[in-house]
């Protein structure tokens, strides 16, 4: 009780402040941000939405000024579900409303058909978190991402399986989405070319919570190991039947399932995980530290993956209209190709299709509930 009223004063005082600051502004500037609010990943979607608000509420309270003007920052958050079409939907809203640039979408299942939208309209979108190649492939000048791609991420995670785990087969199944069989595909080429064979392959969808008919299958063909490419949300009942059901060799996954929450979704199965994320580990982060504190003081919640992804990308963005010394959303694409920012995540600069120059991965594992590192890998 004392824990929701302390929340609710902190709510109330927040809401205050932000009117005061509104009040005293020559122009307000919206900043939208999209991603999963309800359905099984909703806590990823939360945890950028977190990240992004931290980062409009610290540039408020300094009082930004562009032009000559003393603009205030305001978040447009959206929710799509994680669905492609609701994406497309809520991209349209924002443009309609006029924001400035966008932070989303969380999937590459969402971020790449808005982004057309966004496209259309000239409005800069950095997504966070999408790994899908594809969303920068297309050509599109107002496309940015803070992580490293499934190009990157799959063969990474395929070394790391033949090299330390010394795998020679392997099954794979995935959710049949953008991300997960965009993963599944590059973690499948990379094994190929590096000799690991391929038992079988499988897909479900990223609704699927019952893998018993599957993981039954695979037990029978006996792989080295498996590699499963989706969401938490399914990956952790994936790994849990997989435990109950005898089989007991590492079950490779990405940055989907490389989360806090897996360890209550995977029960017993977690300590068989081994899984990567597109980014920079936490503990690595110049400033991750500092980033946890103010983030955990705010929110009272743990990060979840990509919060200072989202933080970092609200920076940039308001970097950029300095640069551009407006809030005009086409004077402010203009100037992203020219981001060298350096925050939370150490120096973010774009190459000429809007991916990160020197990414990483992050390779991990969970010890007595823990999610640990194992490795970083400089792309």
């Amino acid at each position: 009780m004392e824990m929701r009223r302390s929340n609710t004063i902190i709510a109330v005082a927040t809401i205050v402040a932000c009117a005061a600051v509104t009040a005293n502004a020559d122009e307000v500037v919206k900043i939208g941000h999209v991603a999963p609010l309800t359905g099984g990943i909703a806590h990823l979607g939360k945890d950028t939405e977190n990240g992004a608000r931290l980062a409009i509420e610290e540039i408020n309270a300094s009082h930004l000024v562009v032009g000559g003007k003393n603009v205030v920052l305001q978040l447009e958050a959206e929710d799509d579900a994680g669905d492609p079409r609701t994406a497309t939907q809520v991209a349209q809203k924002l443009v309609d409303d006029k924001v400035v640039a966008v932070i989303g979408h969380l999937t590459s299942g969402t971020t790449i058909p808005a982004s057309k939208i966004y496209s259309d309209a000239g409005i800069v979108q950095i997504s966070p978190s999408a790994t899908n190649p594809t969303y920068t492939q297309q050509g599109f000048k107002t496309a940015y991402r803070m992580v490293a791609t499934d190009a990157q991420q799959g063969p990474a995670l395929a070394t790391y399986a033949l090299k330390n785990l010394h795998i020679k087969t392997i099954a794979i199944v995935d959710d049949a989405t953008a991300y997960g069989q965009g993963l599944a595909d590059q973690f499948a080429d990379a094994a190929r070319s590096q000799g690991i064979k391929l038992i079988s392959r499988d897909a479900s969808t990223d609704k699927t919570i019952d893998f018993r008919a599957i993981l039954t299958k695979i037990k029978g063909e006996k792989p080295d190991a498996i590699m499963y490419g989706g969401q938490d949300a399914t990956g952790g009942p994936f790994v849990r039947q997989a435990q109950q059901l005898g089989i007991t060799v590492p079950v490779l996954a990405g940055d989907g399932v490389c989360t806090g929450k897996l360890v209550d979704l995977a029960g017993k199965g977690i300590s068989q995980v081994i899984c990567s994320e597109a980014g920079m580990a936490l503990e690595k982060m110049p400033r991750g530290t500092a980033f946890e504190k103010k983030y955990t003081e705010r929110f009272h919640v743990p990060i979840q993956t990509y919060s200072p992804f989202a933080y970092d990308a609200v920076y940039i963005i308001v970097d950029a209209m300095k640069r551009a010394n407006s809030t005009d959303p086409q004077k402010l694409s203009a100037e992203m190709q020219g981001t060298n920012y350096v925050g939370v995540l150490g120096r973010t600069q774009f190459d000429q299709h809007g991916d990160i120059k020197n990414p990483v991965i992050s390779l991990y594992h969970y010890v007595d509930g823990n999610r640990t590192l194992l490795d970083s890998v400089r792309m």
